[in-house]
């Protein structure tokens, strides 16, 4: 059973950041095109690619290869368990998917997906497998500014999904640097080239949560959509902008934020206009909303989630949002955690272990910038032009 997100924001005013710590990763492995760094940083895998989509992907595919291969078998356990469940063949499902999809999807995204692949040394198919299976499964995000926190902008998001097929396994943080758009981070998975979680170099972050509307697939798919975003705004309303103006797919919700501490809760319904929540903005589907707050959950996690975020309103900020965002608010399908700190830069996330739940791993931080100096300090890559 598909497990459902939960994304946290926690706004707060304002005040001096902390200088963040420069990125001494322990070891780190150069791509042959040099437009990769694969570096490995207190037992994380973290991936700093630059450069055109087809560069990028190839420093990708050829850095994480084994990992890419890892992914697409455990999508065969997906396609296993959707025979049995649907009665139907997941991978003329994810066919439908990708033509479908087609003509809303920039083609850079899809060159970059078959670079991977020629870097990996795998089928063109099996990443784009990888890459469009999120559209045929579905999950839930809230948020709260202003006097919850009584510091800077904290910004938690809550991944609950498959973690007993091991993507775990897979995981790393990658870093772009396209020659044309934001440089930005996502929290993801070897051979992914969209994104669920993410942050960019201006300060906007953003998570997903999917909820139904399956075979709503004429439209630009989600973990691309997220990416446009990433690589296009620098602002929440500039986000919102752009989502009220692409066509959608499925079921998805949104929590977005920026380093100016403007933040939505989104509705995005195929089909239907752009729709979002204010902060302190009440839903009668939801718990009772504190003030400057807006979320987006369900079942018992919301109850207890406001009831955590109420105990502790005026002092959260990202240590406390760890405690906050563990079980049963995190579910046993925890797949992995994320605390931006967008007006730093600093990242805070976890990943699952083989059998416990990213909310009871150790958090790695890391700040977006230092990471990009790193790259850009050993990569032998001069800096772009457009930037």
């Amino acid at each position: 059973m598909i497990r459902k997100t939960i994304v946290v924001l926690i706004f707060a005013t304002l005040s001096a950041a902390i200088a963040a710590q420069p990125f001494t990763p322990e070891s780190f492995k150069r791509a042959d095109n040099n437009k990769g760094l694969l570096c490995r940083y207190q037992g994380k895998d973290i991936l700093l690619v630059a450069g055109t989509p087809e560069e990028m992907g190839l420093a990708h595919g050829s850095l994480l290869s084994k990992k890419v291969k890892q992914v697409h078998e455990r999508i065969l356990l997906v396609a296993a368990g959707y025979l049995i469940t649907k009665n139907d063949w997941f991978f003329t499902r994810v066919q439908e998917v990708m033509k479908r999809n087609a003509p809303y999807l920039p083609k850079q995204y899809l060159t970059e997906c078959d670079a991977i692949a020629r870097g990996a040394g795998v089928p063109e198919r099996a990443v784009r497998e990888i890459n469009f299976f999120p559209e045929m499964f579905h999950c839930s995000g809230i948020a709260v500014r202003g006097k919850a926190s009584g510091g800077d902008v904290v910004h938690a998001r809550v991944l609950d999904y498959m973690r007993d097929i091991r993507l775990q396994d897979a995981a790393v943080l990658i870093v772009y640097m396209p020659d044309q758009g934001n440089d930005w981070g996502s929290v993801s998975y070897a051979g992914l080239a969209g994104t669920v979680t993410a942050m960019n170099e201006h300060g906007l972050a953003m998570g997903e949560m999917g909820g139904s509307g399956y075979g709503k697939w004429d439209g630009l798919p989600m973990t691309f959509m997220m990416r446009r975003v990433m690589e296009e705004c620098s602002t929440v309303a500039e986000a919102l902008e752009l989502m009220k103006n692409v066509p959608l797919t499925c079921d998805y919700y949104y929590v977005l934020s920026d380093k100016n501490g403007d933040m939505a809760g989104v509705s995005a319904i195929a089909g239907k206009p752009l729709t979002w929540l204010k902060p302190g903005e009440q839903n009668p589907k939801l718990p009772p909303i504190p003030e400057d707050t807006v979320y987006i959950s369900g079942g018992s996690r919301a109850k207890i989630l406001s009831e955590r975020l109420r105990e502790n309103f005026g002092h959260i900020d990202a240590q406390k949002m760890i405690e906050i965002i563990k079980r049963p608010v995190a579910m046993k399908s925890n797949l992995h955690n994320a605390v931006f700190l967008p007006k730093s830069g600093d990242l805070y996330f976890a990943d699952a272990g083989p059998k416990t739940p990213a909310c009871d791993e150790p958090y790695v931080k890391v700040n977006l910038g230092e990471m990009i100096k790193f790259f850009k300090a050993n990569a032998a890559l001069p800096p772009s032009p457009s930037k």
